[in-house]
């Protein structure tokens, strides 16, 4: 039986929720000052004063967090890390003023991201997804949702799938899947969207739910790529075959994306930069995660999605990276940290709970991570600060110390001791 104890935690931020937590429920931290977790086999078993614990002491690991900040792992909600080649000339384009149409004619754009995960042997986007995984978790990510859409074809979308399979297995970081093969209209279909979703339906996501490669079903709902009927009609054929459902609404032109992923009382909606006010209470209504992606507003310089309309209406809001190749290159919990409270006005406390709590109900896994509760796996981040105000003060810097999964540390930056 492994057994590990943190002792005299400065702060241990708790998250402790039932669910989601919605409106003004989100500025709860749950905080526990001077506190103490007693783990065994990766599951919380006591948490309180070291007093209380210490018995414990004995036959455990120790860790001794005092002057420390101890936090949930982070979850990562939304992110495509499995992908082939990469758009840096694409990014210095866009810096010089490029818009969309002209990277495309340049051959830019998802496109090139399509062919060159085609062309990727899965030995290749598996060396990619471990490394790319590591830096999660150098970030305190201790969960993360990974989707496909970038093959656009059966044999590549299996392959990205299949490659997130094998990383979940052997990598200590959890893998949530999720199938996103209306990421784009393929060229093979240009201009015959409907008759590419049929095809999905009919030939794809089968073999996906036979393989048990993805939880989620995803599409991305936009003008010029995917319309709401396409949307609904995936959508509903995954749910009559059991996935879960997610989708990328609104976030270009405001075509009903977000409406939809309420009716059909998606686990998430994602994007969101046009929802309407209708849309957004109807998320709230209909118990649907608005996952916002502040990243991504960042990098293409666009208005930031409305955190605090959500909020100050009752919404619940999870934060998470986009991490892809082209629009969102970056996976910095900080950053994330930093544009949510400074762009979108969200309180430090808001943020904490959209990347822990609110991002496990995000991904359906709120029952067992997201919060430091009895019961719950062990999935905890030590950070080198003396409170967890620091994560928004100390700006876009990582505080992350010592990453516990299941109960294992399994990075430790004291260890590696100073330069």
């Amino acid at each position: 039986m492994e057994k590990l104890l943190i002792k005299n935690a400065n702060q241990i931020i708790t998250c402790k929720s039932e669910g989601a937590k919605k409106g003004k429920e989100m500025n709860d931290l749950s905080i526990i000052e001077n506190g103490s977790i007693y783990i065994e086999d990766g599951i919380i078993k006591k948490i309180g004063n070291f007093d209380e614990l210490k018995q414990f002491e004995e036959n455990a690991t120790v860790i001794d967090a005092r002057n420390k900040v101890v936090l949930p792992g982070f979850i990562d909600s939304h992110t495509h890390f499995v992908f082939g080649g990469y758009r840096d000339d694409e990014y210095s384009w866009r810096l010089a003023g490029m818009d969309y149409m002209e990277i495309m004619n340049r051959g830019g754009g998802i496109a090139k991201s399509v062919n060159q995960t085609r062309e990727a042997s899965k030995e290749k986007l598996f060396n990619d997804g471990i490394q790319r995984l590591n830096s999660f978790a150098n970030f305190g990510v201790t969960t993360v949702e990974g989707k496909s859409g970038y093959g656009l074809d059966f044999e590549t979308e299996i392959k990205q799938l299949e490659v997130m399979k094998e990383l979940n297995e052997v990598h200590s970081l959890d893998i949530v899947s999720t199938f996103l093969g209306a990421h784009s209209v393929p060229t093979e279909y240009k201009r015959h969207s409907r008759e590419y979703i049929d095809y999905i339906i009919k030939e794809v996501l089968p073999v996906v739910k036979e393989k048990d490669l993805a939880e989620f079903c995803d599409i991305f709902t936009e003008k010029n790529v995917f319309s709401v009927e396409d949307s609904k009609k995936l959508l509903n054929s995954a749910k009559e075959m059991g996935f879960k459902l997610k989708i990328h609404a609104d976030e270009i032109v405001r075509i009903g994306g977000t409406e939809l992923a309420a009716e059909l009382e998606a686990t998430s909606a994602d994007h969101l930069l046009k929802a309407s006010d209708e849309g957004l209470k109807m998320l709230r209504d209909n118990n649907v995660v608005a996952t916002l992606l502040p990243a991504t507003a960042f990098s293409l310089q666009e208005d930031y999605a409305r955190a605090r309309y959500i909020i100050d209406n009752g919404g619940a809001v999870a934060v998470a990276s986009d991490f892809n190749p082209g629009s969102c290159h970056t996976e910095s919990i900080p950053l994330l940290i930093a544009l949510s409270t400074i762009k979108m006005k969200m309180t430090i406390e808001e943020t904490i709970n959209a990347l822990t709590i609110n991002a496990a109900k995000a991904i359906g896994r709120e029952k067992t991570i997201g919060s430091i509760e009895i019961g719950k796996k062990a999935d905890i981040v030590i950070h080198n600060c003396p409170s967890y105000k620091f994560l928004a003060y100390h700006i876009a810097v990582n505080l992350v110390e010592k990453v516990i999964k299941n109960g294992k540390i399994i990075l430790d930056k004291e260890v590696i001791g100073a330069l």
